[in-house]
């Protein structure tokens, strides 16, 4: 379906591909990973045409449309519906219903439908974009970061859309449960190439380990090899006895393919520093609530002790208090009534959505580290610089000149640079790589203290809470249990009140039915003449031509079967 044939491409800073191939066939939906600055999003640029690769050459179908997702809004129309129905083509132009459906399932109410697109927060502007994109229903998806701003409930929902996505999707995501959940392989950029295999992310990353194990052996047998012919040419060359020998080994060493050392690329470390203490419990939470007006109180009477060692997720829909929550527990706000009470010993750090206004705009990425901690020595600054990838003069770089991903690195290395014994994380692992988020669930394990953490992240939670409090539509409880024990006991259906299965068709007029189905036919026999014409062909071919093309023929056959399918269900939802 689209091909990439020896491609590569550099920037003043450096090369990112040297002779990059890959081939996707019909229906894959590939996962891509890699190190930060790899190159990831700059290859959806080449496919997209935004970009020029530097050599090589990038294969379309003909009349093959890739859709990709907006980071940028610009809405025109006065409300939230006609914005997204200026996606529908012109034959499905009536078909509002798809709209909302698409809406429903992104999150929205029906209440939204009539609300001003730039209204809505930033995170449900880029559901607008999503939703936009998936209705133009192109032949290919590029996805960087979809799950960034969604909750848990839309995450779900857009996994189950890709799942049966019909044609082709690269997805770039920090969300590896997310990304095993959608594709069919895992593509990595790996030293400057493509490296693509049939799986999930586990099977992937066990084999770049185990080729990468099997080439250091290959180079340390080689290095022996070569040091051994070296010895022998020296010692036999100027023996007239044995110098044809010698010789014979020269071209050996000549014609030998050296092998590359592997140059491992540098990943995010964690180590948060425990602070000593013998409490028992380090905050207490009694009767907390907040609101912004009396009329909008987004929880009420919250109550937990939160003991050394625990970890309690926070977690719900968008938009419900989540970060509200931690930020007045930490007392950036203040509670309309009930208390957070410290133990003595407690210092926490606070890792949040908001706290990157607060670093300072004319300071290095030294000079804010060290603002935290005055006794710390410049040798191990630089040391918490580079576990946060600010080597050399990177760690020099004013605060103003970085990009949103590295001022939350700056936020993390902070809270590094401390001693603490409870730590306040709201989304910290959005801008992180797989690698890294790795490092830090590992990091928030092995911390002896205590941790309050607001995610998406379902992966993240299995592996490191204990407890929840738990947002719905009536505000948020406490839940004394794991998440899985959470999903097992009461799970997200009960919350989820607004989903595409549960809204009822909107009533239309029988020339407005009888329109939409004369337009759903005429769709279903542009999309099936050329796929009939080509069966015919191939059924009239006999012998050996026909057995060449029998799995054609079977791939052409099915995907009738799959378009005769899905017009049906269209026709039923009219």
């Amino acid at each position: 379906m689209i091909e990439l044939i020896n491609v590569s491409k550099s920037y003043p800073t450096g090369e990112l591909y040297n002779g990059l191939n890959l081939r996707l066939n019909a229906g894959d939906k590939i996962g891509l990973v890699g190190r930060n600055g790899t190159g990831k999003s700059t290859l959806f640029k080449l496919i997209l045409g935004e970009e020029l690769q530097d050599g090589g050459e990038i294969k379309f179908p003909k009349a093959y449309t890739i859709g990709t997702l907006k980071q940028y809004f610009q809405f025109d129309e006065k409300t939230l519906i006609e914005e997204t129905a200026l996606a529908l083509s012109e034959e499905d132009k009536y078909d509002i219903y798809r709209a909302e459906k698409i809406l429903l399932g992104l999150g929205f109410s029906m209440d939204d439908f009539d609300k001003e697109p730039n209204s809505f927060s930033g995170g449900f502007q880029i559901r607008i974009n999503l939703a936009k994109l998936l209705l133009t229903e192109p032949n290919m998806l590029l996805l960087d970061e979809p799950t960034n701003y969604l909750d848990i409930l839309s995450i779900r929902w857009l996994t189950a859309f890709l799942k049966t996505f019909t044609g082709e999707v690269i997805l770039i995501t920090h969300d590896r449960d997310f990304m095993d959940s959608v594709c069919t392989h895992t593509l990595g950029i790996i030293r400057k190439s493509a490296f693509i295999i049939e799986g999930g992310t586990k099977k992937f990353f066990e084999q770049i380990k185990a080729n990468d194990e099997h080439h250091e052996k290959q180079k340390i047998a080689q290095v022996k090899k070569i040091k051994e012919l070296e010895e022998f040419i020296a010692k036999n060359k100027a023996r007239a006895s044995t110098s044809a020998l010698a010789q014979s080994k020269v071209k050996i060493l000549d014609k030998m393919v050296i092998l590359d050392d592997i140059n491992y690329d540098t990943t995010l470390e964690f180590d948060f520093n425990y602070k000593e203490t013998s409490a028992k419990f380090l905050l207490e939470v009694k009767d907390l609530s907040f609101g912004y007006t009396p009329d909008n109180i987004l929880f009420k009477d919250i109550s937990f002790a939160l003991s050394r060692g625990e970890t309690i997720g926070i977690i719900g829909k968008n938009g419900k208090g989540k970060s509200t929550l931690l930020n007045t527990i930490a007392e950036e706000l203040t509670a309309v009534s009930g208390t957070s009470t410290y133990h003595p010993a407690c210092s926490f750090g606070h890792f949040g959505q908001t706290n990157i206004n607060h670093l300072n705009e004319n300071n290095s990425v030294m000079d804010e580290i060290y603002s935290v901690n005055h006794r710390l020595a410049e040798s191990r600054i630089r040391s918490i610089c580079g576990l946060m990838m600010f080597s050399g003069d990177n760690a020099k770089k004013k605060i103003s000149l970085l990009s949103g991903g590295e001022k939350s690195r700056v936020m993390l290395a902070k809270i590094i640079a401390k001693d603490v014994n409870l730590l306040f994380l709201d989304e910290p692992t959005n801008h992180l790589d797989i690698d890294s988020i790795a490092a830090l669930t590992t990091a928030i394990k092995a911390f002896e203290g205590s941790c309050i953490i607001v995610t998406h992240s379902e992966e993240l939670l299995r592996a490191v809470c204990d407890r929840l409090i738990i947002f719905t539509n009536d505000g948020a409880d406490y839940y004394n249990g794991t998440y899985d024990q959470f999903l097992d006991n009461i799970g997200w259906d009960d919350d989820v009140d607004d989903t595409p299965k549960k809204v009822a068709k909107p009533k239309r007029n029988k020339k407005e039915i009888k329109k939409l189905r004369a337009l759903i036919v005429t769709e279903k026999s542009k999309i099936t003449a050329p796929i009939k014409k080509e069966i015919a062909e191939l059924e009239e071919l006999s012998g050996p031509e026909k057995t060449k093309t029998q799995s054609r023929l079977n791939l052409l056959q099915n995907e009738l079967v799959k378009i005769n399918e899905e017009f049906k269900i269209k026709l039923d939802e009219v």
